[in-house]
């Protein structure tokens, strides 16, 4: 990632948050639309589960320019969720959740310059964490189109796949 790529994704970030709930209810509503199979991951309360989110996602955001030892609670927190049945795959589809929960948030400030900076965001930390989780490096995977249709009926973003 670049530092304005880190500076886009803090700031817009920042703004996301700023909207408090209403921001986030979306997110869960938007994985479950990718993959339905994952709503029975979720037996909890799914307001404190938003929160977590949220908290997570600052601890994350925070990280991408601190020093490698602030990425240990974010490792922590990867190991985790293997025990709640996290599998490496899924995590293409909760980028892709994610993405479409910032491009509904922001709306028309979520420009192709913030899409591409939450990208790379999201494949540097999510790469870092499936290494802390399963000791695999998504890098040598293959990559291919994931068309994830938004209300303009366009594809949110590439990502990699982790195949099963």
């Amino acid at each position: 990632m670049t530092p304005q790529q880190v500076l886009l994704v803090q700031q817009s970030f920042e703004k996301l948050a700023a909207m408090g709930a209403p921001a986030w209810e979306r997110f869960y509503s938007e994985l479950f639309m990718i993959e339905p199979s994952l709503k029975r991951m979720f037996k909890g309360d799914m307001h404190e589960q938003r929160k977590k989110l949220l908290a997570a996602l600052a601890l994350a955001i925070r990280a991408l320019n601190a020093p490698a030892k602030s990425l240990d609670p974010l490792k922590a927190l990867a190991v985790k969720h293997v025990g709640y049945g996290v599998k490496a795959h899924h995590y293409t589809y909760m980028g892709n959740a994610l993405l479409r929960t910032i491009e509904r948030g922001l709306g028309k400030d979520f420009t192709p310059e913030l899409r591409n900076a939450w990208v790379a965001a999201f494949q540097t930390l999510a790469t870092i964490m499936m290494e802390a989780a399963y000791g695999q490096n998504p890098s040598g995977t293959k990559r291919r189109r994931l068309t994830v249709p938004t209300e303009a009926g366009r594809a949110v973003a590439e990502m990699w796949i982790i195949p099963t």
